[in-house]
């Protein structure tokens, strides 16, 4: 495939999407915080541009005019309270379908915070990956953390990644291995930062990752404006081919998507990627897949 993708400039208002794709939309990967509460926030700083009040009204005033029926938020805090914080800031919006806390497997308090939280439905899981200075491929190591894994996956809820690197494919590889009943949610795979004498182990590993059926690839952080487009379509393509249309699943990453784009941008690059896909598979990208991967 050729990188046409980036060749057309995205429409304004909902004809982004009319003539590619005209059914719902679930974005698998939002933020929400609030610098407002007495506390504040740990992320994003304050110099920030998106470092303002980012809740559920705020993301579907700008997402809905593009048919985005329901989004899963992931949490960008690493302290425990914002876990329940999260819980019952998206409670009370039916168009909100869940989200991904923060919890660290093998602390103290991770075993007792994940039987709370998993009477809560709308709990769908972790993620940890390389952010709040962690280190999974040193995690995985730690037998306790591996059994919080298990606890984990024992509840049906899912794991994500962050920030996708070689070491961090390498270490979700472990986990597979050792959990096999946990799914997993790889993140920001277009995003993944390798380095040209690093790309062949990735590359290796990312297909080993991929055989295990438990896993997905969410395809967010698309780049709007490539360097390179060609090595960019051909990541894509790479991801497609090694998850397919059942474990492939869209996320936009707002706000902090907006340090490269506004939301119609971002979702119109995800868009035309899907363009000359089935009607069957476009469906499953854009919305029951995020249901299998988080049930």
């Amino acid at each position: 495939m050729t990188p046409e993708l980036w060749r057309e400039a995205p429409d304004a208002g909902p004809g982004i999407y009319n003539s590619i794709y005209t059914g719902p939309i679930v974005d698998s990967h939002i933020h929400l915080f609030d610098p407002r509460r007495p506390q504040g926030i740990p992320w994003p700083p304050k110099d920030d541009a998106i470092h303002r009040p980012t809740l559920p009204a705020n993301y579907f005033a700008v997402s809905k005019e593009h048919g985005v029926t329901g989004a899963i938020a992931v949490e960008a805090s690493p302290w425990h309270d914002d876990n329940f914080w999260l819980l019952e800031t998206l409670r009370d919006d039916p168009r909100m379908r869940g989200f991904v806390g923060n919890l660290v497997p093998g602390a103290d308090d991770f075993l007792p915070t994940l039987e709370r939280l998993a009477t809560e439905p709308l709990f769908l899981g972790i993620r940890c990956g390389n952010l709040w200075d962690r280190d999974l491929r040193e995690d995985v190591r730690n037998p306790a953390f591996i059994d919080g894994l298990r606890a984990l996956a024992e509840s049906g809820r899912s794991l994500d990644s962050a920030n996708p690197d070689a070491r961090l494919i390498e270490a979700l590889l472990e986990i597979a291995h050792q959990v096999p009943a946990l799914r997993i949610v790889v993140d920001h795979l277009p995003g993944a930062v390798v380095p040209a004498d690093q790309e062949r182990t990735f590359l290796h590993n990312l297909r080993a990752l991929a055989a295990h059926p438990g896993v997905f690839a969410k395809i967010s952080q698309i780049p709007v404006n490539p360097g390179d487009p060609v090595q960019v379509r051909n990541r894509l393509d790479t991801l497609w081919e090694l998850f397919g249309e059942d474990r492939c699943l869209f996320g936009s990453d707002w706000p902090n998507s907006l340090h490269a784009a506004p939301f119609r941008d971002i979702l119109g690059s995800a868009l035309r990627f899907m363009r000359d896909r089935s009607a069957a598979a476009k469906t499953k990208f854009f919305s029951t897949n995020s249901a299998r991967a988080y049930r």
